[in-house]
């Protein structure tokens, strides 16, 4: 092969290898970084020493990180943070504080140094916002009342993460300078005098600058494209010249470009360049990783991913219980934390290239973010059968009175007189509500999504916000009157909890359900529902025969 085409077809056999490798992961339901890291181990010098082309594999690494924390900041609108909201904030400071402080110790326990256990401790914090995000978007619960406040902790960390380079790249000039204390007042002096100056350039350029340059650029979709990438490299390259580091840079000219209107524009386009991008620092990780130091590494890593799989979940419990939610919320919104992040496994290898830690604490993390990725994604999947077998020990994670979704607990007037009740009122299950309170049928509606109860109750119509998977809300409800049970959840699993909390309760009316799809449709039909909604197939047979008749009816005029 000659020597010139060499990393081209490197290249070709790494993107091939990853396609079919992440297909395998795919069909396990496992994210498909997990499978870049394994192509990185596979092809890389621990096994078969395929690939050779590091340098080249590692500029592009380097940009796919870049690129990822561009994108991070460009999601964080100054609105959105204004609303994060108590509960997350709470939440997300809650458990930084808590896996730092315990995660410090049991690392040091462990027998590593102090600089080490304060890396690893903090990679262990921060969860992945995109495999959380996918997962949650799959099962359709992102608008729930756990998913909306998942989304907002994770932003919390999101910002921590940023916040914690700034920080450990400060810390590299205490490091270096001999003088104790003085020594590290005068690089904290130096961080803040950084920070305010690049505020204020930010500041500027927000206010004045770029809001001309982005509407220029945005004539070219492709233009807005480049500047976007351009910007994120420029300002990544300047923080680290400044004393950041390119992550706090990248982050920075995200942030710059999130309250324009373009911001959406951009975060479209640069999701498939992330992705890609992220492939190469996955399998240049994977690649590095020296098995001869990995096996130590092995028992600390196995204590570390329980902590996290166990430990995380719990304080958000905590946390969430103390403020008023029940159980379930806080059980649910827990397992979206009982993992590391991609954004962990960044954090200790910027620490490498400060000379902060060595190679080993990069593969204990490494090692940490495998396990708990594998475990959690399932954990997360089959949450609400994981749920029904814990329920009986998770009471000590609810107060007496929940008060916080108490508040939006009322009982609908003619709730005692109820003919049928509607369970999920997203698109389908509100309109059905309201056509059949039209028709003058006595129904009211549930929904665990505070948003969705109070949209619908300034409609007048009769709604209980409550979860229809736990048999205690379903004995607060007159079941005794209803003839039927309208269940218009998009999952087979929730739909499966439900049919559950209805035999729990003696309910002896008929249910009907609305299938997503044909696999959902059988699973209803097989649990005994007595009638099966298709809502897809009624709208375009509904479309059909509205067609057909305007058809007949031009053809019969003319």
């Amino acid at each position: 092969m000659p020597a010139l085409h060499a990393p081209f077809a490197e290249f070709a056999l790494l993107l091939l290898a990853s396609a079919l490798v992440g297909a395998v992961f795919v069909r396990l339901r496992q994210p498909v970084l997990v499978a870049y890291i394994a192509v990185g181990i596979a092809l890389g010098p621990a096994l078969f020493g395929l690939v050779q082309a590091h340098d080249q594999i590692d500029l592009l690494a380097q940009i796919g990180v870049t690129v990822l924390l561009f994108v991070v900041g460009l999601k964080l609108d100054l609105h959105h943070v204004r609303h994060i909201g108590p509960v997350a904030l709470a939440t997300g400071l809650g458990q930084l504080a808590f896996t730092i402080v315990i995660g410090f110790a049991l690392i040091l326990a462990l027998g590593k140094g102090w600089l080490e256990a304060l890396y690893v401790a903090v990679a262990l914090t921060f969860s992945s916002t995109i495999i959380i995000v996918k997962l949650l978007s799959d099962k359709r619960e992102l608008d729930s009342l756990h998913g909306r406040i998942a989304v907002g902790f994770l932003i919390v960390q999101d910002l921590a993460v940023v916040i914690a380079m700034m920080v450990m790249s400060a810390m590299r000039g205490a490091t270096d300078t001999a003088g104790g204390d003085a020594a590290l007042l005068q690089v904290l002096l130096s961080l803040a005098g950084r920070l305010a100056a690049a505020a204020v350039l930010l500041f500027v350029l927000m206010r004045w600058v770029l809001p001309a340059v982005v509407s220029a650029m945005a004539r070219s979709q492709e233009l807005l494209l480049v500047f976007a990438i351009a910007w994120g490299l420029a300002l990544a390259a300047l923080g680290e010249w400044a004393g950041f580091s390119k992550e706090a840079g990248a982050f920075l000219a995200g942030f710059s470009l999130a309250s324009t209107p373009y911001r959406e524009a951009m975060n479209a386009r640069l999701g498939g360049i992330r992705d890609f991008l992220l492939l190469f620092f996955f399998i240049d990780l994977g690649a590095q990783l020296d098995f001869s130091t990995l096996g130590a590494e092995v028992g600390p890593a196995l204590v570390l991913s329980l902590f996290v799989l166990i430990g995380n979940p719990l304080i958000v419990m905590a946390i969430m219980g103390y403020m008023g939610y029940r159980k379930r919320t806080g059980f649910l919104a827990g397992l979206t934390v009982a993992q590391i992040s991609e954004f962990s496994i960044v954090f200790v290898a910027m620490g490498i290239t400060l000379g902060h830690v060595g190679v080993q604490a990069l593969g204990l993390t490494t090692l940490v973010g495998l396990v708990t990725i594998t475990v959690s994604t399932y954990m997360i999947l089959y949450s609400q059968p994981l749920y029904e077998r814990l329920a009986p020990w998770l009471g000590r994670f609810e107060r007496k009175r929940p008060f916080r979704e108490l508040a939006v607990e009322r009982q609908p007037r003619d709730a005692q007189t109820a003919q049928v009740v509607v369970f999920g009122l997203g698109r389908y299950g509100s309109r059905l509500l309201q056509q059949l309170r039209q028709a003058g049928v006595q129904a009211i509606g549930v929904d665990f999504d505070p948003e969705a109860v109070r949209a619908l109750r300034r409609h007048k119509l009769p709604v209980r916000f409550g979860d229809g998977e736990d048999p205690g809300f379903l004995e607060s409800l007159p079941l005794q009157h209803v003839r039927w049970v309208v269940t218009t959840l998009p999952s087979w699993e929730s739909n499966r909890a439900l049919l559950h909390a209805l035999r729990e309760v003696a309910f002896r009316g008929r249910v009907a359900g609305a299938a997503r799809d044909a696999a959902h449709a059988h699973e209803l039909k097989r649990a005994g529902v007595a009638l099966v909604l298709n809502p897809f197939e009624d709208a375009a047979d509904h479309a059909a025969h509205h067609l057909a008749r305007l058809l007949t009816d031009k053809e019969a005029d003319s």
